[in-house]
Parts: C-alpha cells; sequence; structure tokens
C-alpha cells in the first residue's frame, strides 16, 4: 500500500502538555512518526512525501479566521515577550455557554481559549508548518484513491480528529480525514463514508459533517461518559436537519472485551453499506490497543490486523488517516498490521 509521510511533522515538537491538570510529557510524542514509517518500511510498504497542496480544501472545512489564527499563533506569543521562545502557551479560559463565542478577543491566552476545546492541545514553534504538511499528506492520499489506488495511508501526525471548523483539541489542529473526504467528493464520490475506530470519538469530524446527507459520519470509541472529549459522542447523536441519520456513534463501556468492539464493528459496517458510498475514510487511530496508556481496550496486534481485513471485505476504494494510538513503540507495528490485513484479504 502507498504511504504518505511528511517529515515536516518533526517541527510539531512540543515538551509538555496539561493532562488532566497536570503538567506531563507529551503523549502525542514527536517519535510517533518515525517509528510508523520504519515499522512501514520494513513490512514492504511504498512511503514517499505529499505532492498535492491542501490550501485550496482548507476554507471548506475549517473557518478563514480560525486558519489565520493557527498560521500566525506562534509569532503572536513571540511578539508579547521573545522569551516566550522557551515556553509554550496554554488557555486558562473559554467561551462557555452563556458567554459570547462571536467575537474574536484580542488578549492572546483568550484567543487561545476561544479556539480551543481543553488545555492538553499545546502549541509549539513549527506546529503550523507540521500541521500544513500533514493535510498535504491527507489530500495527496485520498488524490492517490482518486486516481485509482485500491487504498492509501496519510501515516503522519499529529492526529486530526477532534479538530472541528473553529477549534482544536484533543492534539488535532486541522481535520485531515475531513480534508481526504472533500478530496474524494471532488474526485467523483458523491457519498463517503468516514469510519473512525480510534479509542476516542471524532467529535470533530461529527460536527463538520453534522448537518449534511452526501458524508456518513461513524464512531467506535470509549463511551464519553467516561473518556475523552466527554460532551459529544454519544449513541441517540444521528445527525440535525438535511443531515439526520448520517451519524452514527457506537460508545462502549471501559474495558469493553474485544468481542463487543467486533460485534460494534460489523453494526457500523451494516450501516456503512446500506448507505451505499462510493468511498471510505477510516481515521485509524490505534489506542483500542491493549497497551495503550489512554485506553481501557483489549485489541492485539492479529486483532488490528482483523480489521484491516474486515476493512478490505466492504468493497471500497479507501484511505486510511493516522490517528491517535500512544504505546509508543509498539504503534508502527499496529499501523503496519492493518495494512497488511487489508491487502492480504
Amino acid at each position: 500500500m502507498k504511504s504518505i509521510f511528511t517529515d515536516q511533522h518533526l517541527l510539531h515538537n512540543p515538551q509538555h502538555e496539561i493532562f488532566r491538570g497536570e503538567r506531563v510529557p507529551c503523549y502525542e510524542a514527536v517519535s510517533r512518526g518515525g517509528i510508523v514509517r520504519e515499522a512501514l518500511l520494513t513490512h514492504g510498504h511504498e512511503v514517499s512525501a505529499p505532492t498535492e497542496d491542501a490550501g485550496p480544501l482548507l476554507t471548506r472545512v475549517h473557518a478563514p479566521r480560525y486558519l489565520q489564527f493557527l498560521e500566525g499563533a506562534w509569532e503572536e506569543w513571540l511578539a508579547l515577550d521573545p522569551a516566550n521562545a522557551e515556553s509554550q502557551p496554554f488557555p486558562s479560559v473559554w467561551p462557555i455557554r452563556s458567554l459570547r463565542s462571536d467575537v474574536e478577543p484580542a488578549d492572546f491566552i483568550a484567543k487561545l481559549g476561544f479556539y480551543s476545546m481543553d488545555n492538553g492541545t499545546p502549541l509549539a514553534a513549527g506546529t503550523w508548518t507540521a500541521v500544513r504538511a500533514a493535510a498535504d499528506a491527507a489530500v495527496t492520499a485520498a488524490r492517490l484513491v482518486v486516481g485509482g489506488e485500491r487504498a492509501a495511508f496519510s501515516a503522519t501526525r499529529p492526529p486530526g480528529h477532534h479538530a472541528g471548523r473553529d477549534f482544536m483539541g484533543g492534539y488535532c489542529f486541522l481535520n485531515f480525514s475531513a480534508l481526504a473526504a472533500t478530496a474524494l467528493q471532488d474526485g467523483g464520490a458523491k457519498r463517503v463514508a468516514i469510519l473512525d475506530v480510534d479509542y476516542h470519538h471524532g467529535n470533530g469530524t461529527q460536527s463538520l459533517f453534522a448537518e449534511r446527507n452526501d458524508v456518513f459520519t461513524l464512531s467506535l470509541h470509549a463511551d464519553p461518559r467516561h473518556e475523552y472529549p466527554f460532551y459529544l459522542g454519544h449513541a441517540d447523536e444521528s445527525g440535525r436537519g438535511e443531515g439526520l441519520g448520517a451519524n452514527a456513534n457506537f460508545p462502549l463501556e471501559p474495558g469493553a472485551s474485544n468481542a463487543t468492539w467486533f460485534a460494534a464493528l460489523e453494526e457500523a459496517i451494516t450501516r456503512i453499506e446500506a448507505f451505499a458510498p462510493e468511498a471510505l475514510v477510516v481515521p485509524l487511530g490505534l489506542d483500542a490497543f491493549s497497551g495503550d496508556p489512554l485506553s481501557s481496550f483489549h485489541l492485539t496486534g492479529d486483532d488490528f490486523e482483523r480489521l484491516g481485513a474486515r476493512l478490505k471485505a466492504i468493497g471500497l476504494p479507501t484511505m486510511f488517516q493516522l490517528e491517535g494510538g500512544y504505546a509508543v513503540e509498539e504503534l508502527g507495528e499496529n499501523a503496519a498490521r492493518v495494512l497488511n490485513g487489508f491487502e492480504g484479504a
């Protein structure tokens, strides 16, 4: 399988995050990227750099003023004090419920909260360059599929499925799966399904397509009553307006068995087949792995290979997008096992 990877991911290298109120080393570590790349090469998968420009698609997925903020955020942070080059900014206030979210603040930290859903998505000097290159990778992989490849994998970082039209969160700044779906539709796929298998619900992706009936979003994930993102991902969320019926969530209890996980997968695939899409996007979170520090699920390498084979059996042109997975040493092998299962089916 052709995989797209960019060394620009190295430029997004924050040193710490805030996790449940504590300062800790980043779970979304910079080493994730290289480990995935090396595993793909070891397993014989072709890895190349992006060749497409995602720029024309960005404002079709994200709000222009949000993109403008992301692009200039680090420079704005340094303009406050050059010594800020040695520290990471984090939001401390958010425009929740009765507060206004239509007027962008002038204060930088307030602006950071304005565009964030959490304080666990750290910015670094090269964040914009890295996520912009990752967007190019996602669009390149999608256009390989448009061009006739049975499947392709955007294998770079950081992840993207928590990012919405005008907000970042969960280590995510741009929504790469949404960009891929848009590229697939531009290439002729009138209906696209997005099947998210990350341990955490893809809230950003759901929100982006909630009122559309040409993109069916589905997510298998830990019950948001217990796990991030907490405030979206319940089973009764089925879309709004014209998009009613074009979203399906499969929240699973903490510690759910592999049998339960695969039963939910089968239910999701049944829904996909009824929708009859012309292409499939898979936000490939690998944090359902039994050894992941942010997960309570129990998938093994063999299970990931089984997942790949089952996705192949759907029979659709498929674009994979790397998402979560924080058992870093095993991440590459698990990614390769999904691709191996897909190719071997």
